[in-house]
């Protein structure tokens, strides 16, 4: 087990994370490796009376680190039950690795849109997967836990509330491929896509998975054409089944600039969303909502679309389906669709942001909110 204190070789590289707006300062690093060195650092922060945190990928970071940091990234085996359909992955494990060892017994995790973020800790915050129309949330599908409690034991339970999660099984399920991908329309064509894509999920089959995303697309060398420059609409798909292309007509009507959609192995089902790889600081939040009325669709495109004062990525997601039956405290099984808004920080800070994400939320009629969608602040 190896530890880093503040100003020692190696300790800024073993902090650093994907969220880079939150800058942590713990009085120990313990590099993990095994659920021995998790409860050590447990049993060590205990006696000393200091705060626990635990960071793998750093996605979903909401506060610094100030105490006994546990980095679990190099907690990263995978092991596969075929028979069974059940994986087991330790706590730093990424999805891109459970998605290539799942594969390879033609089974499937019910993973998210980027397949660089933690498996333990999307899982621990419900999981909204690329097949959870159909499968429902992934938390729902975990069969135990590896737990080290607060007092430095290491259990085997089905609680998840409590302890440091060292690894986790949960049960797959058989895919193999999907028809997925998306769907790029123009500025001027928002309005009518925002509409349609509400209009078109109203009735759509289980076996489908769909959200919309307004980005607004930098005009930098680095971002392709013709999307460069422009605040683009994205509609997001990934279904189960071979009548897609029947199933997005609707939408390929409207004339997309891009047409990514197509039948691809699930291994590659990161690429439906294309988010970003690289570290960045920013802020998001999230509302859940019954409905989609015109009135929201209003406020979603003066508040985060093309003229909006703060540069914010909206996305929508439908939910429904499996999801009627999720058990996850923070979530109403009745409520419809998602709204996240998601803006990068720059040098302004993040008052103008939140502002910026109140006035957004503020008209809607929400019926929850969801700790997974809450980046780089506090959930109360």
């Amino acid at each position: 087990m190896q530890t880093f204190t503040p100003g020692q070789d190696g300790y800024r590289e073993e902090i650093a994370g994907f969220q880079t707006g939150i800058e942590s300062a713990p009085k120990l690093v313990v590099v993990a490796t095994t659920a021995d060195d998790v409860a050590g650092a447990v049993r060590h922060a205990a006696a000393r009376d200091l705060a626990v945190a635990v960071q793998a990928t750093g996605h979903g970071l909401r506060a610094p680190a100030d105490g006994v940091l546990i980095s679990t990234r190099r907690m990263t085996n995978v092991e596969i039950d075929p028979v069974s359909a059940v994986a087991r992955v330790e706590a730093g494990t990424t999805w891109g690795k459970v998605l290539e060892a799942a594969a390879e017994h033609g089974l499937a995790p019910l993973s998210g849109s980027a397949p660089g973020v933690g498996a333990v800790g999307y899982t621990l915050g419900g999981g909204f997967s690329l097949l959870g129309r159909r499968y429902g949330l992934a938390a729902d599908h975990v069969r135990s836990a590896e737990v080290v409690t607060a007092e430095g034991t290491i259990e085997r339970t089905t609680d998840l509330g409590d302890g440091v999660i060292t690894a986790l099984e949960f049960r797959l399920v058989p895919v193999t491929s999907l028809y997925g991908g998306g769907l790029y329309f123009d500025t001027p064509k928002l309005p009518e896509v925002l509409h349609t894509w509400r209009d078109w999920t109203a009735d759509l089959p289980d076996t489908l998975t769909t959200s919309l995303a307004l980005i607004p697309y930098p005009d930098l060398p680095m971002v392709r054409e013709p999307l460069r420059g422009k605040h683009i609409a994205h509609v997001r798909v990934a279904h189960l089944g071979d009548d897609g292309p029947r199933l997005v007509a609707p939408l390929r009507a409207l004339g997309p600039l891009v047409d990514t959609l197509k039948t691809m192995p699930f291994t590659d089902s990161g690429s439906i969303a294309a988010e970003p790889p690289h570290p960045h600081a920013y802020l998001g939040d999230n509302r859940v909502i019954a409905h989609l009325p015109d009135t929201t669709i209003d406020a979603i495109l003066e508040h985060a679309g093309p003229g909006a004062p703060v540069p914010t990525v909206l996305i929508v997601d439908l939910l429904g389906g499996a999801y009627v039956h999720a058990k996850a405290p923070d979530f109403n099984p009745d409520s419809r669709y998602t709204i996240r808004a998601l803006s990068v920080l720059d040098e302004s800070g993040p008052d103008p942001v939140r502002a910026a994400h109140a006035k957004l939320f503020a008209p809607l009629t929400a019926t929850g909110r969801l700790r997974s969608f809450v980046y780089g602040q506090p959930l109360s």
